[in-house]
């Protein structure tokens, strides 16, 4: 039995590696408010969230496949908690059973080890029963391929005769009429190949089972003394010798049906951390969309309404959206006045591209993008004390460790990257780094206050790109909005040093 509610054709690799630029996207894009409002303080959500969404699917196809299931998640949200906490109380159970009666004695004991499996078996038989109950109970009301295909798998698989013949097996094992077991002779006369055989003639009459010891026994038979300790143990060794092969079987059937529901509830924990993070987003009036995501090539990024989630889940109020049209555009380069949302801007487009490739909705009311292979972030740090280097060292070595993961399809956001330096060197350093990844194929996004950088690009004609600018209102307040617009020389500090200082410059 598989789940395949993650991918259509495979479980979700588990041991899977996280991107090696997974500290600083959650540190650059502040992702780890968007991490604990999915998690809702489930620490085992959390990992999975974490995981899932900075593995990213690089499939049009697969992304789509998961928004379908989301989308279902969605609109029935207690179906979906209902399935996850089943798959939570079988896993918290199966370890109560697993070492009822069997605690004390060793593992290594094929009696013991048989005993706990069919006890397992016997708990996760119901809980299957259960499962196969809720996928009757909802199997008209799923329409997309993952959990139509899940049911349908449910139903199919777990039908009367698959329960009826684990009950008979199961009952089978417990070997309340003794032991068959048949061998060969060895080298030396010692026993090998052995193996448990069906007791056909297990189901006697009570009369003949009471009678049996008067009846007579065959000749065949061998009676060990009430107090030969060694012939009791030499028996206990051949009725083990039988029944390890079982053991081994039933211990692994238990251990798939156990893997079945651990793939479970991974799976769901990630859609359970969806539905938590769209709770808290349309609660506040937030739009959210499903997005297009577009196949690798040509670079596009368009979106409407774009807005930073993790920024929004820490204002009382909604965040002001922005809309972007960089279709075509290989560089967006954002530029204008002091804290007018330029850093907001660029995290929110890579939030937003994250979840796209996640087979999540994104934070805005209309979002297409083409497939990137990976993304990367080199944000403006705060001095810190226990930098063992100067500043523009430090953005230098960070620079230089994605400058060496880069390849052709990858996006690259910049934020204020060299402004540890003059504008002379920053411009210079900036615009070498940027001509190189525009020639290599990788889309950049780039917040610069420095001018000469900028205009460098705003009249080369030969390169397509996008030209954004932070909004000043008159007398100097913040709209948040970014406009297309050409750079200016100048960021309005004036409007930050009244607002400080309360007087002019």
């Amino acid at each position: 039995m598989k789940v395949f509610l993650l991918a259509k054709d495979r479980d979700f690799d588990q041991e899977g590696k996280l991107p090696p630029n997974e500290a600083d996207l959650v540190r650059d894009l502040e992702l780890e408010q968007i991490f604990r409002e999915m998690a809702a303080g489930d620490k085992f959500i959390l990992a999975i969230v974490r995981k899932v969404m900075l593995t990213s699917l690089c499939d049009p196809a697969e992304i789509i496949y998961r928004q379908e299931v989301l989308r279902e998640c969605i609109e029935k949200p207690e179906i979906i908690r209902e399935i996850y906490d089943l798959a939570l109380e079988t896993l918290a159970g199966i370890n109560k059973v697993s070492f009822l009666g069997v605690g004390f004695f060793s593992k290594d004991n094929p009696e013991i080890t048989l005993h706990r499996a069919v006890q397992q078996l016997k708990y996760l038989e119901t809980m299957l029963k259960r499962l196969w109950d809720l996928a009757n109970k909802y199997r008209l009301e799923f329409h997309y391929p993952g959990f139509y295909r899940f049911f349908r798998m449910l139903r199919e698989e777990l039908d009367e005769e698959y329960f009826e013949a684990i009950e008979s097996h199961l009952e089978q094992l417990g070997f309340m009429e003794g032991v068959l077991v048949s061998a060969e002779l060895g080298e030396g006369h010692k026993g090998k190949n052995y193996t448990l055989l069906k007791n056909v003639e297990s189901k006697q009459s009570w009369i003949r089972r009471v009678a049996s010891p008067v009846l007579g026994r065959s000749s065949n038979t061998i009676v060990i003394p009430e107090r030969d300790e060694p012939g009791f143990r030499a028996l206990e060794e051949l009725r083990g010798r039988g029944i390890n092969s079982a053991a081994n079987a039933v211990a692994r059937s238990s251990d798939h049906v156990m893997s079945f529901f651990s793939n479970l509830r991974y799976e769901l924990a990630f859609y359970v951390g969806c539905l938590n993070l769209f709770s808290a987003l349309t609660r506040k009036g937030e739009p959210i969309c499903f997005p297009n995501p577009l196949p690798k090539g040509g670079p596009s990024f368009v979106a409407k309404d774009l807005y930073d989630p993790s920024l929004s889940l820490r204002l009382s109020d909604r965040c002001v959206g922005n809309c972007v049209n960089a279709d075509g555009m290989p560089l967006v380069m954002i530029t204008g006045v002091n804290q007018g949302g330029k850093s907001t801007l660029v995290r929110s487009v890579g939030i937003a591209q994250l979840m796209m490739q996640a087979g999540m909705f994104v934070a805005a009311s209309d979002f297409s993008a083409d497939i990137r292979d990976a993304l990367f972030t080199h944000f403006k740090r705060e001095e810190d004390k226990e930098m063992e280097s100067g500043k523009f060292e430090e953005e230098l070595v960070r620079m230089s460790a994605i400058v060496d993961q880069l390849t052709p399809g990858a996006t690259v956001i910049l934020n204020e990257s060299f402004s540890s330096t003059n504008e002379r060197e920053g411009s210079e350093i900036g615009r070498q780094l940027v001509t190189a990844m525009l020639d290599s194929g990788v889309k950049v996004f780039f917040v610069t206050h420095f001018f000469d950088l900028a205009t460098s690009f705003y009249n080369d004609d030969s390169r397509p790109a996008l030209f954004l600018r932070a909004d000043r209102k008159d007398g100097g307040g913040r709209s948040f909005l970014l406009r297309e617009a050409e750079p200016l020389p100048t960021v309005h500090g004036n409007d930050i040093y009244r607002k400080v200082f309360g007087t002019e410059p």
